[in-house]
């Protein structure tokens, strides 16, 4: 088989993140992150409790953040996170990356990173398996502009149980108006 090298032309994946935002900035956060392929993974009862459980400690793992509303769903997962008191200055702080990706340190990158990553392992060690996929590359997020938006994306999460009912994989559409990280 063919080796295949890296040709920045072809391979070049544009950063469609704000620019001049830091993303450890004190604000609310809606995040959605798919499961690979957009399968029904979190209908099985064991691997849905691992996505909630560890949703749940992310607190205890990025101190500085608090979980609004949340849910997991069968093939996605929902998030509004506070992220509060990172760091005090920001612009004095050095700029650090985690080993996952470009993430800064503390910022919604690294968090879901990591939260990704603990639910791929702890989901693949139930399975048997080792490498296997559990969710798509990158996630979506929307910085909240202000308290009626929160209040919607509120709402937004809380109903979405009785929208999955009606129209299972009709996340497109929401998914458009938000910005995907890879």
């Amino acid at each position: 088989m063919p080796k295949h090298h890296f040709d920045p032309f072809k391979h070049h994946r544009k950063s469609i993140r704000y620019a001049d935002w830091d993303y450890r900035t004190p604000s609310y956060y809606f995040i959605t992150i798919c499961t690979v392929q957009r399968q029904h993974l979190f209908s099985e009862p064991a691997y849905r409790e691992v996505a909630e459980r560890l949703l749940r400690q992310i607190p205890k793992h990025a101190k500085h953040t608090k979980l609004d509303e949340q849910i997991v769903m069968p093939n996605h997962v929902h998030i509004s996170l506070l992220l509060h008191d990172w760091p005090s200055s920001i612009h004095s702080e050095p700029e650090k990356r985690t080993g996952l990706s470009n993430a800064q340190s503390g910022s919604v990158g690294a968090i879901v990173g990591s939260y990704k990553s603990q639910v791929t392992r702890q989901i693949n060690a139930l399975r048997g398996t080792r490498g296997e996929k559990v969710w798509q590359r990158g996630y979506w997020d929307r910085i909240v502009r202000d308290e009626q938006e929160l209040l919607r994306i509120r709402q937004y999460i809380i109903d979405n149980p009785l929208r999955w009912e009606r129209d299972r994989d009709n996340l497109d559409a929401m998914l458009e108006r938000m910005v995907l990280h890879e």
